[in-house]
């Protein structure tokens, strides 16, 4: 992803949230045959603050992505809210359609995980989208046993990854006019054909945020 100064992320704390917010990541790697993308739920490591994760992959896309491999980079990407924006939504000037979107990429050589730290994985994996449910079910509920987490747990292969490179990018109209941002919000707060509330509330975040920088109260819409 080419980085734009103007929409730059670089706050540790808000890629956190990124991340944590859209745990189904991308990730894209290469074998003798060339790249390969494959799609799976991935936690930032609790036992760290920076942007370290944690996931696991089904054999054998470990093969195909490479994990594994010497010097093998591992691409991550973490797609935020996106969405269409109007030409119409900017007033009576010369304008054209864009897409308005949050992303997120690390990069890095994975490391693979033994039996143990691959099972923690799995088992903090369940745990988090479980606990939402009134009556969550863990990974050792029954009727899993101890066999069948095994034989689960020998299909996959857990991994951590410390990102090397990292490029975040938040294009949120931040190149526009605070009449026009306060439009698009607007808009896209009440527009029946691309109604879009999780980028409306991403949208309103980066402005807040922009107008307490500049020392002025962020009008709510």
């Amino acid at each position: 992803m080419r980085q734009n100064p103007s929409f730059a992320m670089t706050d540790i704390a808000e890629l956190r949230r990124v991340i944590a917010g859209n745990p189904w990541a991308t990730l894209v790697g290469r074998d003798a045959d060339g790249m390969t993308a494959s799609h799976y739920p991935v936690l930032l490591d609790p036992g760290r603050e920076d942007l370290t994760v944690v996931g696991h992959v089904g054999r054998p896309d470990d093969l195909v992505l490479g994990l594994g491999q010497p010097e093998q980079e591992l691409l991550m990407i973490f797609q935020g809210p996106h969405g269409y924006v109007s030409p119409g939504w900017y007033g009576d000037v010369p304008a054209v359609p864009t897409w308005n979107y949050v992303a997120v990429h690390l990069s890095g050589v994975p490391e693979i995980l033994d039996t143990r730290a691959n099972l923690k994985v799995l088992d903090d994996l369940v745990e988090h989208f479980e606990r939402r449910f009134p009556s969550p079910r863990g990974m050792w509920t029954p009727p899993n046993d101890e066999a069948f987490i095994s034989r689960l747990e020998a299909g996959t292969i857990g991994f951590r990854l410390t990102p090397t490179r990292v490029t975040a990018k938040r294009k949120l109209s931040q190149n526009k006019t605070d009449d026009v941002i306060e439009n698009v919000i607007l808009e896209l707060s009440q527009d029946e054909a691309y109604p879009n509330p999780a980028l409306v509330t991403e949208m309103q975040r980066a402005h807040d945020a922009r107008l307490a920088a500049r020392g002025s109260k962020a009008p709510r819409t």
